[in-house]
């Protein structure tokens, strides 16, 4: 079966948060999702960056946020362009003590930039995590084998891998009981 679409994450996300979680987001598709279906509770509950799709914040913007309201829970939602920009910024949440709900949507590149390039006759050019093919010198061979959730556990946070919403579910039922950035 195909993986979860983004708007079913966040439909996941709406229904398991509670009014005064904060969810972080600024970079890809993710913003505009947001901004068509997420209703806040709360004034202080929804920080994502629209100004200039800032790819690398969400997890600085996450560990912020968190050090300013320690007493929230902060969900970060980041795609897994976004995540590569800047996801050393885990080791520095382990490193602090400072406990965040990562969300890391995988879909093999820069789906929504790529999606951009194609419409503009680029063939989205460098937006998807592929290999070159020798033959034909373009990046259009097999996935690159990235594995985010071995990456984000190698920089110190505790990884549960979800492919299904109601495995989602449990994932984030799980991340919130737990003290540590998982």
């Amino acid at each position: 079966e195909p993986l979860p679409a983004q708007t079913e994450v966040l439909g996941a996300l709406h229904d398991v948060l509670d009014r005064s979680d904060v969810i972080v987001q600024a970079a890809g598709s993710l913003p505009g999702d947001l901004q068509l279906l997420w209703r806040a509770a709360d004034p202080k509950a929804y920080n994502v960056e629209y100004a200039y799709s800032c790819m690398g914040y969400e997890i600085a913007g996450g560990l912020g946020t968190k050090m300013a309201d320690p007493g929230r829970e902060v969900f970060v939602l980041v795609g897994d362009g976004s995540y590569l920009m800047m996801a050393q910024e885990l080791a520095t949440a382990v490193a602090e003590g400072v406990k965040l709900n990562i969300v890391l949507v995988q879909n093999h590149g820069f789906a929504s930039i790529g999606s951009l390039s194609d419409s503009v006759g680029s063939q989205r050019f460098g937006t998807s995590y592929r290999q070159r093919d020798p033959e034909t010198g373009r990046l259009d061979g097999p996935f690159v084998p990235v594995d985010l959730a071995a990456n984000a556990a190698s920089l110190g946070a505790d990884v549960i891998r979800a492919s299904t919403i109601e495995e989602l579910r449990a994932a984030l039922a799980k991340s919130r009981a737990s003290e540590r950035t998982t």
